[in-house]
């Protein structure tokens, strides 16, 4: 199968990196790349040699034949290119957060299923070894059923560092939302047991002070479907002279019956401790599956997902699950079953 690949939007980093794989996997050809933001445009052409064939998006989607359209934009306007997309009947990727508005993925949901497209996302916590080799252990039975998890997915804010519409009103749409998706996705693939409850979501603002109405702490309290209770932080607390390389980043327990395992995105071992052992163990890390996120969306197109794949359903899944909790932190809204 090739696929005739468009970009549009390099406003966040990330974007690149499926870019570069985009180039590298010869059943996909980049036909075209917008950036409407010259100074964006500017940037992403110095630093990842990226050329840039359109300023406009919609006429990119006019003139431009391609089977998918992959987003990278501003936050606030993922959602918008993405159901553009989707109406011309094509398939799209997204870095994540795929949209910032439970209408915008009521939307998305929608046209997918009536014209049989799929959805992807740069959803890469299941390509790292690290929760690879946990998922591994937890399916292989080792620390028996998940009774609790906790996850910090803490993030340098980086204040003055990251791009100006990160703190602009509407466009960020929310920590929770924004970081949590990655453990909304991973915690479900891992256990093998579904979110069923949102308990608590709370979001409030603590270092950004110059931007009030940016909420730079979140934390969720969780349910899953086997009853596991989940406790998750995803502010902006990590230190910024460590950036994202703190023992800290995405360090997730999972506890079971028969014993409990640790691990990070950074750590070099998984740490297991059973029941009837004395000390811990470190085992070392399985092979990672660096750009797997491309490969389940391609596979997801040609209809031959396998395995442990990100598939459509399960990135509407994990965007709905972060939106509703986004939502309940930012109403104050009380338990919500999902």
């Amino acid at each position: 199968m090739s696929l005739r690949l468009a970009i549009v939007g390099l406003q966040h980093g990330h974007i690149f990196d499926l870019y570069r794989r985009a180039l590298a996997t010869p059943q996909v050809e980049v036909v075209a790349v917008c950036e409407e933001d010259p100074r964006a445009a500017a940037r992403a052409h110095s630093t990842a040699g990226v050329e840039v064939s359109h300023t406009d998006t919609q006429r990119l989607l006019a003139e431009v034949d391609c089977d998918a359209v992959a987003v990278g934009d501003v936050y606030g306007c993922r959602g918008e290119r993405l159901i553009a997309a989707l109406e011309r009947g094509l398939h799209v990727i997204s870095d994540k957060p795929i949209c910032t508005r439970l209408s915008e993925l009521a939307e998305i949901e929608r046209l997918a299923a009536e014209r049989s497209l799929r959805v992807g996302c740069m959803l890469d916590m299941r390509d790292s070894p690290q929760f690879i080799g946990a998922r591994d252990l937890v399916q292989a039975g080792r620390i028996g059923e998940v009774l609790a998890v906790s996850f910090g997915g803490q993030h340098p804010l980086m204040l003055g560092q990251r791009a100006d519409w990160y703190f602009e009103p509407g466009q960020h749409g929310g920590t929770i939302n924004d970081i949590g998706v990655h453990a909304f996705d991973a915690i479900p693939w891992i256990t093998g047991s579904p979110i069923a409850e949102i308990v608590a979501a709370r979001s409030w603002n603590v270092l950004a002070a110059a931007f009030p109405h940016f909420h730079d702490a979140g934390q969720v309290m969780l349910v899953l479907a086997n009853g596991a209770g989940v406790l998750g932080d995803v502010s902006y607390f990590a230190p910024n002279s460590q950036g994202y390389t703190s023992p800290f980043y995405w360090r997730t327990t999972l506890w079971g019956r028969e014993g409990v395992l640790e691990t990070a995105f950074t750590a070099q071992a998984i740490t297991l401790v059973c029941n009837e052992a004395q000390q811990p163990v470190q085992l070392p890390l399985p092979a990672g599956d660096p750009g797997g996120y491309l490969r389940a969306f391609l596979h997801d197109v040609e209809g031959v997902s396998g395995g442990a794949e990100l598939t459509t359903e399960q990135v509407l899944r994990a965007a709905r699950l972060a939106l509703t909790a986004q939502w309940a932190a930012d109403t104050r809204a009380g338990s919500l079953v999902v």
